[in-house]
């Protein structure tokens, strides 16, 4: 058989959670945005998913909320359209008969006793997947968001941020995708929290230390710590789109407070701050690409170069690049590239750099 389209899928799977109990009446279901995401489909499939769960009555929009499931609280969400789609659904013959209705007129009436068969056999159950799903079910009531985004940020070190996804954070937590936003609206959201957590390992001291030299240079090393310990998170943050972090914004508010009664104007004072932030992260994002680079060649830094001496000796002995070919001589051919050294030297640099604006007078 073929498989479904893919807004079948999304359809289906949203409508087994919700008789599963994962998702109840009045829940946020995902946006089109976040579905596309999730499923890796386009926006016009995720709409039509979404559009054909109104249409069956299985969720509405809701003014300034979203679209959650139909229905009163408690209860599942009623179905007031028929689905053709639904291979059980036959019309040949006039209204299906619905046994569920008989045993509700006559409590002490058992359907399958009348006809003889065997409920879970003719059901097609599976004990063994009834079990898992009950799992999942337990699974999905423990889940609390700090779970979420400690699982997050372990799959980020592990893997980097471009193997995280939504899909891979709940199958580690053993729960279903649509569980995970009861607690994180979408995977900006979870990012931005795992920049919060992964910061706060690093806490800025309470009391500041004294001079705005080494009240800077403690936020410097504290990032730098959190860039060494996760690497992915130096590949997050933009200069030009902040990410509104409660955290982040900390780091911002102590690199101002301690240039600031320094005469410099306001302008001045951003420059310094975005200049130490970018240099720590600047250096501290090669973390992960270096991983990357391994990963994808499955050679360290050491074997990539030694497989690049032939051809860098040919580039370097065919111009004129005398310098270069003194410099590495003297330093005997070779040169250790290492990032700790590397941040302690530009680091000491900068600062030198900045106490001729910031102790001008």
């Amino acid at each position: 058989m073929e498989a479904a389209p893919p807004y079948v899928r999304i359809v289906d799977d949203i409508k087994r959670r919700i008789a599963d109990g994962e998702l109840r009446a009045g829940d946020r279901v995902p946006s089109t945005r976040q579905l596309a995401r999730d499923w890796d489909v386009a926006l016009a499939t995720a709409a039509k998913a979404l559009a054909r769960l109104a249409q069956l009555g299985v969720v509405v929009a809701e003014p300034r909320v979203g679209t959650v499931v139909a229905g009163p609280p408690g209860r599942s969400p009623r179905r007031p359209h028929s689905d053709p789609d639904d291979p059980s659904r036959d019309t040949s013959h006039g209204p299906a008969h619905d046994p569920a209705r008989d045993t509700a007129r006559d409590p002490m009436r058992d359907p399958a006793r009348d006809s003889g068969r065997d409920p879970a056999r003719d059901s097609g159950r599976d004990p063994a997947r009834d079990r898992g799903r009950e799992s999942g079910r337990d699974a999905a009531r423990d889940l609390t968001r700090d779970r979420v985004v400690r699982t997050a940020v372990e799959i980020a070190d592990a893997e980097g941020l471009s193997a995280l996804s939504m899909r891979g954070v709940a199958g580690r937590l053993g729960v279903a995708t649509m569980s995970l936003y009861r607690h994180v609206g979408s995977k900006d959201d979870l990012v931005e929290l795992m920049i919060d957590q992964v910061l706060g390992e690093f806490p800025l001291p309470a009391e500041p230390p004294h001079g705005w030299r080494t009240r800077l240079e403690v936020a410097a090393r504290l990032q730098w710590a959190a860039y060494r310990r996760h690497p992915w998170m130096a590949r997050v943050t933009s200069l030009t789109r902040p990410l509104p972090s409660p955290s982040l914004l900390k780091h911002t508010e102590w690199a101002l407070a301690a240039i600031d009664g320094h005469g410099l104007d306001p302008e001045t004072m951003m420059h310094v701050h975005i200049l130490m932030y970018s240099y720590v992260e600047g250096i501290a994002a090669n973390f992960e690409l270096e991983s990357q680079a391994q990963a994808a060649t499955g050679l360290t830094d050491d074997e990539w170069m030694k497989a690049q001496d032939a051809q860098l000796t040919a580039i370097v002995t065919s111009g004129p690049y005398p310098t270069f070919v003194d410099v590495v001589a003297r330093m005997g051919g070779d040169f250790d590239l290492d990032f700790d050294r590397l941040f302690e030297f530009g680091l000491g640099r900068l600062l030198d750099g900045l106490a001729g604006i910031i102790e001008r007078d």
